[in-house]
């Protein structure tokens, strides 16, 4: 049987625009989003637009990652953080903003957002089918659609007032194109403290690299000019089966083998929780 969208994802339709044609609006037709010129893409019974085609990006969470994902942010360990990336979104936005949240995973810090701002909508944008899954119901106003953040973004320009990044990969030049005049960036990265407990016990885990904060404002530079930036900072505790959890959700789940797990002793009982949280403007 056909999927309708979800009343978020046909709020959201004026956003869209098709992948192949880059102009063209897309509407739904018989369980797809269809544009003038006949290309369509399917919604997904789980409720995310299926715009990605060609080849897909390697970089989203596998279905162990977008499920220990899931696990541990249920726990609220990380709801500090995200009562931060709310509240810089939400400061001077619109009472109805459209918010875009670029690699949303399972949607946390893009809900997180939407509840801040009651009239707001969200539309997050990732590769990772498994964590869309997730994303298409985090909120009743946020709708879900695949895509790599690495190409350009079906999405019609000067459409957002707020672009999340949160721990994920950056494109400066859609960010620039898709943001109005007077939106905002948020920008969400770790310190090198960040989870430095569970990186001291397991070496093999991806650790920060020291120019990352250069690299990215040369990247931001040209586009973008930095407003505020703040610093989230508090212990953790975790159990062990949410340490592990840590260690799965994020890219270290690639390098890190059960023989890593298996020495050093055990998992720490609390974890530090360090990242820099920086509002931008559109140059």
């Amino acid at each position: 049987m056909p999927v309708s969208p979800s009343p978020a994802l046909e709020s959201s339709l004026d956003l869209l625009r098709c992948p192949a044609c880059r102009s063209r609006r897309l509407h739904p037709d018989r369980g797809a989003l269809r544009c003038p010129a006949g290309h369509a893409f399917d919604i997904a019974r789980h409720g995310y637009a299926a715009l990605l085609t060609g080849p897909r990006a390697t970089s989203g969470d596998d279905a162990a990652m977008a499920r220990a994902r899931c696990r541990f942010l249920s726990t609220g360990s990380y709801a500090p953080l995200r009562d931060a990336v709310a509240r810089l979104a939400a400061a001077g936005a619109p009472e109805r903003a459209t918010v875009v949240d670029v690699g949303c995973g399972t949607g946390y810090y893009l809900a997180g957002v939407l509840d801040r701002l009651p009239g707001a909508r969200g539309l997050g944008l990732d590769t990772s089918v498994r964590a869309l899954r997730a994303a298409a119901r985090a909120h009743e106003r946020a709708a879900a659609a695949a895509w790599d953040v690495f190409r350009p973004f079906p999405l019609a320009g000067a459409a957002a007032d707020v672009v999340l990044d949160v721990f994920a990969p950056r494109n400066p030049a859609e960010f620039h194109r898709v943001l109005r005049p007077s939106g905002r960036l948020v920008v969400v990265r770790p310190t090198g403290r960040h989870l430095a407990e569970l990186r001291a016990r397991v070496p093999a885990m991806v650790a920060v690299d020291p120019a990352k904060e250069r690299r990215l404002h040369r990247a931001l530079d040209p586009w973008f000019d930095p407003g505020l930036t703040e610093r989230v900072e508090y212990t953790a505790p975790v159990t062990g089966p949410q340490a592990l959890d840590l260690v799965a959700m994020t890219p270290s789940a690639h390098h890190v083998g059960r023989a890593d797990l298996a020495v050093g002793g055990p998992l720490p009982a609390e974890v530090t929780v360090s990242v820099l949280a920086t509002v931008y403007r559109r140059r």
